[in-house]
């Protein structure tokens, strides 16, 4: 069981995933609609495990990424992309998230990617 951040702008993909984490026993610790917020969530929080959406109002997810990492290098965040995104998933990939995982959601994808990212 992990402690998770989840970072999404769109309150039901922030509800979709604390669901499926949920269900495979995970504690969702904090949620965040940008960013920035999930910076500050991230300091305060220290959760196990970040899911991160890549596009974002005020600070992208990848923005984010970048100041998690450069105070928490162990920090393990998985990034979400919708479709077509690839580009800023290798972004994300070099400036240090752990994986991806792609909307919308296929449940046993998401559990799993939060099995190998804790590993």
């Amino acid at each position: 069981m992990a402690r998770i951040l989840i970072v999404d702008d769109a309150k039901f993909m922030r509800i979709t995933l604390t669901n499926i984490l949920k269900k495979a026993n995970h504690e969702i610790v904090g949620e965040a609609e940008n960013g920035r917020e999930a910076v500050a969530l991230y300091r305060e929080l220290k959760p196990d495990l970040v899911t991160m959406d890549i596009t974002m109002p005020e600070m992208s997810g990848l923005d984010a990424v970048k100041e998690i990492k450069k105070d928490y290098n162990d920090a393990k965040i998985i990034m979400c992309s919708a479709m077509g995104q690839q580009k800023m998933v290798v972004d994300a990939i070099e400036a240090g998230a752990k994986d991806f995982i792609v909307k919308p959601f296929d449940d046993s994808q998401v559990v799993d990617s939060v099995s190998r990212v804790l590993r």
